[in-house]
């Protein structure tokens, strides 16, 4: 009697785990379905600017096919100093997403050498992950939650590239969890800055597949509208970062709960299964000790 309480028991608490876990499922759906909103409504915009700094930079050339210059296109000063930013989660239950990122990171800093290579985590789980190993993290990015504020983002851009004006560093990453679709995302390391030259971004051949030629009057000068809109690109980069790295969490954390709902409905059945044989098992034991107690008194 005591297996059946027992077994009653643990059919009772994994049916309060499935109720909970099929709850954070839903929470995570809808958080997904409101952070891809945002994130595809914003490619558009970051795609504009992309193709218009494009555009700027053939104009800007000079005579004698000189490229554009800019500090943010600048390549690497020789002081050999790289800063790596590392997006992961505030909390867990999102199975291997923040595992496939640092695992990332890892591989990145060993091919890197590793010395001169300076960390800034965002999330806790990065935080407590680089605390865990005893690397050196420069900053810990505690001012970013579920849905990252534009303003915050636009405030972490302006420092990364006054150091890398500045020449502190030689070049800015950013590590996240790249989102292709609900079934597969996969962690990146983007080179924020320098800037890829803008004439490479747009080819002739995009044009010709389309058809369609720009022809612009540019007020003030090509040269002062790039100066605008080259820090506007990385701004808008690193928001696509955090974007696509909050889809790819709410994703993963969805699929994690999915899988933990299915698992709890498969152990609620087996405890069925064990539950009704093992009384069974009580029931033919107290009939056999009835029949047994019945015929010694006959």
């Amino acid at each position: 009697m005591a297996k059946v309480r027992e077994i009653k028991g643990r059919m009772k608490a994994i049916g309060n785990i499935e109720r909970i876990t099929k709850t954070m499922k839903m929470i995570a759906t809808v958080r997904f379905q409101s952070a891809l909103r945002d994130a595809t409504a914003a490619r558009p915009y970051a795609q504009k600017v992309t193709d218009l700094v494009a555009d700027l930079a053939k104009h800007c050339d000079g005579d004698d096919g000189s490229a554009v210059m800019h500090p943010l296109l600048r390549r690497a000063t020789g002081t050999g100093r790289k800063l790596l930013l590392v997006l992961t989660s505030n909390r867990g239950l999102c199975g291997g997403y923040n595992a496939r990122v640092l695992r990332a990171v890892n591989q990145h800093i060993n091919e890197s050498g590793g010395k001169d290579v300076d960390l800034e985590v965002v999330g806790k789980k990065g935080a407590a992950y680089f605390r865990f190993t005893g690397r050196t993290v420069a900053a810990v990015h505690t001012q970013f939650g579920d849905k990252p504020v534009y303003s915050e983002i636009e405030k972490l851009a302006r420092q990364y590239m006054d150091k890398f004006t500045s020449g502190q560093y030689d070049s800015v990453s950013v590590a996240y969890m790249s989102f292709q679709s609900a079934a597969r995302q996969t962690p990146q390391i983007l080179t924020l800055l320098p800037l890829q030259d803008p004439k490479d971004g747009k080819s002739e051949a995009d044009s010709e597949e389309t058809g369609m030629v720009a022809d612009y009057e540019f007020s003030p000068f090509p040269q002062e509208l790039l100066g605008e809109l080259l820090p506007l690109s990385v701004k808008t980069q690193l928001l696509a970062c955090f974007g696509e790295a909050v889809v790819s969490e709410h994703t993963a954390r969805m699929v994690a709960m999915q899988n933990a709902t299915d698992a709890a409905g498969k152990m609620g059945k087996r405890l069925t299964r064990s539950f009704n044989r093992a009384r069974q098992a009580a029931i033919t034991t107290e009939l056999s000790e009835i029949i047994a107690g019945a015929t010694a008194l006959e």
